[in-house]
This record gives structure tokens, C-alpha cells and sequence, in this order.
């Protein structure tokens, strides 16, 4: 993919892009101009890497409405948790905790995905949830 970054600073000179693995955002602040950037990026993909854009993951949206990347709802000046995700992270936990209460896993084994969990929590703005968990799933090591 570090064809597609040099095509994407280089060639379409967009300013601020951001990729990990095979998701990326670009932003401007003229939609035209990004409508634009579709089909030569389309392009780039299908004749230089042999891959294509999903189609229904192609959105353009304002940053008020925030950028839906990597489980996390991206705004100007901060980061929120996707719904989703925090639901899908609540429901792993418990289930581990389920797990470590009938013997299946160790408490250094359940620990390890707690403090997991929580380092995804902390690229966001998610005080109270992570607070949440520790009053529900805290354990002594």
C-alpha cells in the first residue's frame, strides 16, 4: 500500500490523508474535490494493485457528522467509541469473565484481555465506561 500513499500525497496532493492497513480517510473542505479523487483513486487501485473500493464504504460526510474509522467515531477535536464497538467490547468481557469464574481461563489470562480492552478505551473519550468496567470486572493480581 505504500504505492497508494505516494499516488495519494504525490499525484492527487491531498493534505490530509490517513491510512491503516487497507482503510483510509481523506479529508478536504470541498466536497466536489473529493468527488472528484473517487474515480482516480478507483484507478489507481484497479490498475496498479488489482483491488477495488467496497462500494458501500465509499462515504463523504462533513467532520460535525465525525468519520465512522477503525471502531471509533472520529470528530475535529476528539474520539468517540462506536457504539458498536463498545457493545461487541462489553460482550467479549463478559463472556471472559464467564470463562475465569468456571475455571476456563486463568486471572492473569482474563487480566491480560481486560487491560487490553482498555487500551482501546483510551484512545477515546470513555471516562465513564472505562470506569464502568473496572467497578464490574476488577480484579486483584
Amino acid at each position: 500500500m505504500n504505492e497508494f500513499d505516494q499516488f495519494v500525497k504525490h499525484k492527487l496532493r491531498v493534505k490530509l490523508y490517513l491510512r491503516y492497513t487497507d482503510d483510509f480517510i481523506l479529508v478536504a473542505e470541498n466536497k466536489e474535490y473529493l468527488l472528484k479523487l473517487v474515480p482516480a483513486i478507483e484507478r489507481f487501485l484497479g490498475d496498479d494493485l488489482a483491488l477495488k473500493l467496497h462500494p458501500q464504504k465509499v462515504v463523504i460526510r462533513t467532520l460535525n457528522q465525525g468519520i465512522d474509522f477503525l471502531g471509533y467515531v472520529v470528530f475535529l477535536n476528539h474520539r468517540q467509541l462506536r457504539a458498536k464497538t463498545k457493545y461487541r467490547i462489553l460482550k467479549k468481557l463478559s463472556k471472559r469473565w464467564q470463562n475465569f469464574e468456571v475455571g476456563e481461563i486463568s486471572e492473569n489470562d482474563f487480566g491480560q484481555s481486560f487491560q487490553s480492552y482498555l487500551g482501546v478505551l483510551s484512545h477515546a473519550n470513555t471516562f465513564k465506561l472505562s470506569q464502568n468496567m473496572k467497578n464490574q470486572f476488577w480484579t486483584s493480581e
